[in-house]
């Protein structure tokens, strides 16, 4: 029985950071510790997972962070993740795509979320994965 204790113990350890944000991913980014739900405004930590706090399916910013090598490059900054067509760097007030983690220079608010078409519902965003609670 104790066995089983420390083998879940372990266990629980080991998944708990797959279920939380990254902190070194939010600091990876312009404003990632800043981004937020776009239906009601609370904190959106997980900014590259479809679910707010991390961990799961990533969304479409979220991709393509990953194939950027987990970091804010140009390319990233410039590209409409979500297709709402705002860049990146725009939604995340990085609109110069001037920013880095070593370097960070003055960042207007972010503007949106830049893995959720906004605004959410629109024709524009019909077939997006996210939709506001009724």
């Amino acid at each position: 029985m104790a066995s089983l204790t420390v083998l879940a113990s372990i266990l629980l350890v080991c998944l708990l950071p797959l279920a939380l944000p990254f902190p070194t991913f939010q600091d990876s980014i312009p404003n990632g510790k800043n981004v937020v739900n776009p239906c009601d405004k609370s904190p959106w930590p997980g900014v590259g997972h479809q679910a707010s706090q991390g961990g799961g399916p990533r969304n479409p910013f979220g991709l393509d962070f990953a194939a950027a090598g987990n970091a804010w490059t140009t390319a990233l900054c410039q590209k409409d993740s979500d297709g709402d067509g705002v860049s990146n760097g725009e939604e995340l007030g990085d609109s110069s795509c001037q920013w880095n983690a070593t370097n960070p220079v003055n960042l207007a608010s972010p503007k949106g979320h830049p893995g959720i078409c906004e605004p959410v519902g629109s024709a524009k965003c019909g077939n997006s994965w996210f939709a506001c609670p009724s």
